[in-house]
């Protein structure tokens, strides 16, 4: 089996002598799989290893076991720890996340942070086989395209998964053969979760009754459908380029005459990537939004479609133009939010799904808060340590289009970003336990939004508003 991950890892090229890999250990049997894979590998090829463990703050006595579990297996094997401890029913609260979607985001964000601050290359999860296909089929029931017809990519840029190459019975005979012992998570014989019943319920009743290969053939499925949704990508980057321009202040008309010669496969591929272009992310563009623009093409001069994140596409001469939402007197549309101020844990808080909402420390607030496009000399602190990064900075880290850059919206403290609407807030305007006082700021509209409320609310006169 190790033969079988170290030319996994050599075919997708994952690791070489001079990486630093970081990898997250929870202590279940993947992951201890996962380390005790990549301790060998390093005796061959000489790389180093940094492992991660997230205390999630959910399962009480037995997380703590597994903490210790996973200490006292890095003490015995020298291998470097990093141990955090979360509170992810809170963070799942405050950003009206499942807990299942919010451990997920704590622990990405440790790693990440992990590897900034001692220099990693990389970053190594356990998924497997049977990860995989139960990946597959819940994008499927779901809806999905080609590209989450093609499951959990083996590497997506700085993120490595060696043993998706196994399935979940090898890697427990090899923990088994060799006496190496794991921690289990109860809370995964539970139905809480879609994927835990789709790993309890649908697939062992696929295995026993249609064949035993199910999860592995879906895998295997994947992993072609994942080769092939590349090249697609790949073209559709061409045709988007190919039949599209941008103009003055970052508006982008796909140009009918070009793009009827972009085979009829890849059409509604090349629309997506520049709705999601425009827009800046992909979460929330769908297919009937690109229904919508497509449909624009047969339609008169003039002719208008609304779309998300205060977009709309607009049929004009030489084809469709996606742009900033106009008002009737010609302006740009305004964001429309809403502010208040109350005590920490006076209340429980609950809002509409549409709403971008944030909380923030009010006492540290130094000026007026405003709600603002960028301008020079903006930045934001990017971690605990308080490290600045210029807004400019960020956004092209994150690799923010440029034509979009100044339609985001903000909320600033001075020259101090207090939130990129859509994106990221200030580490240090964080709730902490020494907050004493929140300020709320709900942003219902404008370019973070594809609301359609027109009036603004706001709220207590005493916060710092503009």
């Amino acid at each position: 089996m190790y033969k079988k991950v170290r030319e996994y890892i050599k075919t997708h090229k994952m690791l070489g002598d001079e990486d630093k890999v970081i990898a997250g250990i929870s202590g279940g049997a993947d992951s201890i799989c996962l380390l005790f894979m990549l301790l060998r590998l390093k005796q061959e090829m000489g790389f180093q290893i940094a492992c991660v463990h997230v205390h999630h703050g959910l399962r009480g006595e037995s997380a703590d076991r597994d903490e210790e579990y996973v200490r006292s297996v890095c003490k015995k094997e020298g291998a470097e720890l990093f141990v955090y401890h979360e509170n992810v029913k809170g963070y799942a609260r405050k950003h009206r996340l499942t807990e299942e979607e919010a451990g997920r985001e704590v622990r990405r964000s440790r790693f990440e942070e992990v590897l900034r601050e001692q220099g990693g290359t990389c970053i190594a999860l356990a998924h497997h086989k049977n990860d995989n296909a139960e990946t597959v089929l819940w994008n499927l029931c779901r809806g999905t395209g080609l590209k989450g017809l093609g499951g959990i990519s083996p590497k997506n840029g700085i993120w490595i998964r060696p043993l998706l190459c196994l399935e979940r019975r090898e890697i427990e005979s090899y923990l088994e053969k060799r006496g190496i012992s794991y921690c289990t998570d109860e809370t995964n014989l539970e139905d809480d979760y879609i994927r835990n019943r789709i790993r309890n319920h649908v697939f062992p009743y696929l295995e026993r009754y249609v064949n035993d290969k199910t999860a592995v053939h879906i895998a295997e499925c994947a992993e072609r459908l994942c080769s092939i949704g590349k090249y697609i990508e790949a073209e559709t980057e061409r045709y988007e380029k190919f039949c599209t321009k941008t103009e003055e202040g970052g508006r982008t008309v796909v140009i009918q005459e070009l793009f009827g010669q972009v085979p009829d496969a890849l059409k509604t591929e090349v629309l997506h990537k520049v709705l999601c272009a425009a827009a800046g992310r992909r979460k929330d563009i769908g297919q009937i939004h690109v229904t919508r623009v497509q449909s624009l093409f047969a339609g008169q001069t003039g002719r208008r479609a609304d779309l998300p994140y205060g977009l709309e596409a607009v049929r004009c001469y030489e084809g469709v133009r996606i742009c900033k939402k106009k008002l009737a007197d010609g302006k740009e549309e305004k964001p429309v939010y809403r502010m208040r101020v109350f005590e920490k844990n006076s209340e429980t808080l609950t809002f509409s799904q549409k709403n971008y909402t944030n909380w923030f420390d009010y006492d540290i607030i130094t000026n007026t808060v405003k709600i603002r496009h960028r301008q020079p000399g903006d930045y934001i602190v990017i971690d605990k340590e308080g490290r600045k990064q210029k807004l400019k900075q960020y956004f092209i880290n994150t690799k923010i289009p440029q034509e979009i850059r100044d339609s985001i919206w903000l909320a600033a403290d001075g020259k101090e970003i207090m939130w990129i609407a859509g994106y990221r807030q200030s580490q240090a305007y964080q709730v902490t336990d020494n907050t004493k006082r929140i300020l709320e700021i709900s942003i219902y509209g404008g370019e973070t939004d594809g609301g359609d409320s027109k009036s603004v609310d706001s709220g207590d006169r005493g916060c710092k508003e503009d």
